[in-house]
């Protein structure tokens, strides 16, 4: 049997995208494996650590039979391979062990994320960055003063995770379907960040109508521990499902240009009285990457919370600012 090419002007001009992730380990592989499935683009996954990337691509890319997807995968260490990339997500850095805060992990991320920036931007100058290593806040930040990007085209993986987190428990707590419960939190990704209950709801109706003020006291805390219980259940490492699928959220509503509206860390400049910083706001992500900012109508004593959460986060920026990466 002979298989015969025909010539078809039309399947010349096709362009699949193009997402590289800078981490092969266990949230850049998550994410990896989760845009391979979805379709989203053609994945390259790049590494400092020899035959990582490689082996997990391959393990990702001999199960697309199975899982029957077509989008290719790839692991390298050459980020000439990651040329004209359309979306970069950035999670290589150290995790957090038990015991470390994210702060705690500045100084170290730091150096590394600018020096991955550096490179994306030298093979892909024209693509949207999302950022997912911690400190969030602070490494969203460097990400954008090292490639010089307009804030549309860097963006910061929290609020996604963040809400995420506090729908789960929420659907927990009601014994309700996880598609009926939407969760709103604002603010730094840190333990400062501002879960609203206000505008977290099941089917529509406020939490705040369905349990009592002591309840949902304690699924805003958890949400604010959130990635802290899951590090002290782990004992050598920190969560990747969760973050993973969230920043892949992220990525289709951007590859896709779908308009969502979700909760991101965005480059404010006088949007919730902040300006020159990032925090976690709403924000509508489509093709150019961050489309717009929603601002909320905050109470006093939710508007106070947001600004002690841009508090801690400006503290982190001044001691990247001190570094002297950029």
């Amino acid at each position: 049997m002979r298989w015969s090419e025909t010539k078809d002007e039309h399947k010349s001009a096709f362009h699949r995208k193009k997402i590289t992730v800078v981490g092969a380990g266990n949230v850049g592989a998550t994410a990896a494996f989760l845009a391979a499935q979805k379709e989203l683009a053609n994945i390259v996954m790049i590494d400092v650590m020899d035959g990582v990337p490689q082996g997990k691509a391959l393990d990702m890319y001999e199960s697309s039979p199975i899982l029957e997807f077509d989008a290719v995968v790839h692991g390298t260490q050459d980020y000439a391979d990651t040329a004209n990339s359309d979306l970069v997500i950035i999670t290589a850095g150290m995790a957090r062990k038990p015991g470390m805060s994210r702060d705690d992990l500045l100084n170290i991320n730091v150096k590394i994320v600018a020096e991955v920036t550096r490179k994306i931007v030298e093979h892909s100058p024209h693509c949207v960055i999302l950022v997912v290593t911690n400190p969030l806040d602070a490494m969203v930040y460097t990400a954008l003063k090292v490639s010089g990007f307009p804030k549309q085209r860097v963006i910061g993986m929290a609020g996604v995770l963040d809400s995420a987190r506090m729908r789960a428990f929420i659907a927990e707590e009601l014994n309700v379907s996880i598609k009926n419960v939407s969760a709103c939190v604002l603010g730094g990704h840190g333990d400062t960040m501002v879960p609203l209950p206000r505008y977290s709801t099941v089917a529509g109706i406020p939490i705040t109508q369905l349990m009592s003020p002591e309840r949902v006291e304690a699924i805003c805390q958890r949400t604010a521990d959130g990635g802290a219980e899951i590090v002290r259940l782990l004992k050598t490492g920190s969560a990747f499902y969760a973050p993973g699928a969230s920043v892949v959220q992220m990525a289709e509503a951007i590859i896709r240009d779908k308009q969502r509206v979700q909760p991101c860390a965005a480059f404010l400049e006088g949007e919730y009285g902040v300006d020159g910083h990032y925090l976690g706001v709403p924000c509508k992500l489509g093709a150019g990457g961050l489309e717009s900012i929603v601002e909320l109508e905050l109470t006093a004593d939710e508007s106070a919370s947001l600004q002690d959460s841009m508090a801690a986060v400006r503290a982190l920026v001044k001691q990247v600012d001190a570094l002297g990466h950029f």
